[in-house]
C-alpha cells in the first residue's frame, strides 16, 4: 500500500449569524480584514497551521489543516477568541469538508504516454505542452488524480480520508493490470 500524506483540508461551516467582521478583527490579534480587497477576514494560526476566512453571512472556511481533528481544532479556537471577545455565536458549528489534498508516490517511474493510451480518452487529460502531469478522472469516489512521470502523484476532490486511499489502490491496481506499474 502506497504511503498517501494528506497536505491540505479545505473545510467549511456557519456560526450561525451574521458576524460583524470590523469587530472581529479588532479583538482577534493579527486579523487580516481588507474589504476593498476580499469580502472575508483571514485569521491565520500557528497551532495547527492553518488559515480561517470569515464571512460576514457567518460562513467560516478553513484551509490548510493536514487533518480533520486539525479543522476542528482551528475552528473551535476561532470560535472561542470570537466569543471570548464578547461577539455572539453558534458554539457547535457542523463542520463539513469540501476537498482534501494529498499526495503519494509509486516509487517508480511511470510513462504518462502509455498510460495516456491505456486508460482511455474519456478519463484522461494530457498535454505534455501544456502541463507536465497527466489529469485522471475517477468517478467512485469522486476525484482527480494527477501522475507525474516520476511516480509521484496528488489526489485532489476527496471528502474524506478513505477516498484518497481507494483513489490510489485504484490507479495502482489498473496501472498495475495494464503493465505499466512494476
Amino acid at each position: 500500500m502506497a504511503k498517501i500524506r494528506i497536505e491540505n483540508v479545505v473545510a467549511s461551516t456557519s456560526l450561525g449569524s451574521e458576524l460583524d467582521l470590523q469587530a472581529i478583527a479588532l479583538a482577534l490579534d493579527g486579523a487580516e480584514y481588507e474589504p476593498e480587497q476580499f469580502p472575508g477576514l483571514i485569521y491565520r494560526l500557528k497551532e495547527p497551521k492553518t488559515a480561517t476566512l470569515l464571512f460576514r453571512s457567518g460562513k467560516v472556511v478553513c484551509t490548510g489543516a493536514k487533518s480533520l481533528e486539525d479543522v476542528k481544532i482551528a475552528i473551535g479556537k476561532v470560535a472561542r477568541q470570537i466569543e471570548a471577545a464578547g461577539i455572539p455565536i453558534q458554539v457547535e458549528p457542523k463542520i463539513e469538508v469540501q476537498n482534501i489534498v494529498a499526495s503519494s508516490d509509486l516509487e517508480t517511474e511511470i510513462n504518462l504516454n502509455a498510460i495516456a493510451i491505456s486508460l482511455g480518452l474519456e478519463k484522461v487529460e494530457y498535454e505534455p505542452e501544456q502541463f507536465p502531469g497527466l489529469v485522471y478522472r475517477i468517478d467512485v469516489p469522486k476525484v482527480v488524480v494527477l501522475l507525474f512521470g516520476s511516480g509521484k502523484l496528488v489526489c485532489t476532490g476527496a471528502r474524506k480520508p478513505e477516498d484518497v486511499e481507494v483513489a490510489v489502490n485504484k490507479i495502482t491496481e489498473e496501472l498495475r493490470a495494464a503493465g505499466l506499474l512494476h
